[in-house]
């Protein structure tokens, strides 16, 4: 059976407003500087998950990570596969172009798949 994991959505708009008092801005600020909708900022303080465009700016501009409010069952806690943590890397790295982030991605990967043990 597959490890049930879920966003608090709660507890990131917290962590949004945290950061909102302690820079002093208003809601309609942290839109504007986060890059989002108003309108999902309210719909977060109702309870509702924002869309991953909105998580994405709001992360990147709190500086908060999404991954810090998934849950997941006690004792279950999940980590990424190494290929895939490899993955993330070479394209979040700003030395390789879009184009030479995939090759070497692919050389990676078909490597992995030819000497991996199990």
């Amino acid at each position: 059976m597959a490890t049930e994991k879920k966003f608090d959505g709660d507890a990131f708009f917290s962590a949004i407003d945290a950061e909102r008092i302690a820079r002093r801005l208003t809601w309609k600020k942290v839109a504007e500087q986060a890059g989002v909708p108003a309108s999902t900022l309210t719909r977060m303080s109702q309870g509702r998950k924002p869309d991953v465009d909105s998580l994405s700016g709001l992360c990147a501009w709190s500086g908060l990570n999404a991954g810090d409010f998934i849950r997941v069952e006690a004792g279950k806690k999940t980590q990424a596969e190494p290929l895939a943590q490899i993955s993330a890397h070479l394209r979040a790295d700003p030395n390789l172009s879009k184009e030479g982030a995939q090759a070497l991605e692919t050389l990676i990967k078909t490597a992995y798949q030819q000497f991996r043990t199990k």
